[in-house]
């Protein structure tokens, strides 16, 4: 399903403070540091019948993202891959840049149409319009 971290932003700062005074900027591995995933940061709203969900996916390419909808279950998941590889002879000295899979799943409150559902991809931010399902109709049975 998804992954659930905790965000403490007091923490990352305390850590940018004090990462130049214990370790040697030459030796500076941030791939040990900084061994955490992709990020995946959505926002739902709902807006004119429909759900909107805008997704930040920086670095990926559009045929890397893969969205599924079951009923009301939405699934992303997306692939930021590693443009360059290290060459032979070549030492990294600092990386910030993350690579790997990343996937999301959440539930929305109400059944989705996947047949009238639009996806926008332009400048690292998915969009997506997820029209909801319409109700069906009460049907009154007659008592014989």
């Amino acid at each position: 399903m998804a992954n659930i971290a905790r965000l403490d932003p007091f923490n990352s700062i305390v850590d940018d403070l004090f990462k130049g005074f214990f370790v040697r900027p030459v030796g500076y591995d941030a791939r040990v540091v900084n061994a955490d995933v992709p990020r995946l940061s959505v926002d739902v709203t709902e807006k004119n019948g429909a759900y909107v969900v805008t997704a930040e996916l920086p670095g990926v390419r559009k045929e890397d993202i893969h969205v599924d909808i079951d009923g009301a279950q939405v699934t992303l998941a997306a692939e930021v891959k590693r443009e360059k590889e290290v060459a032979e002879g070549e030492r990294v000295l600092h990386t910030e840049r993350v690579y790997g899979k990343v996937s999301r799943s959440f539930a929305l409150p109400q059944e989705l149409d996947e047949t009238r559902a639009e996806a926008k991809f332009r400048d690292g931010v998915l969009e997506l319009t997820l029209p909801k399902k319409a109700a069906a109709a009460r049907k009154a049975i007659t008592i014989q």
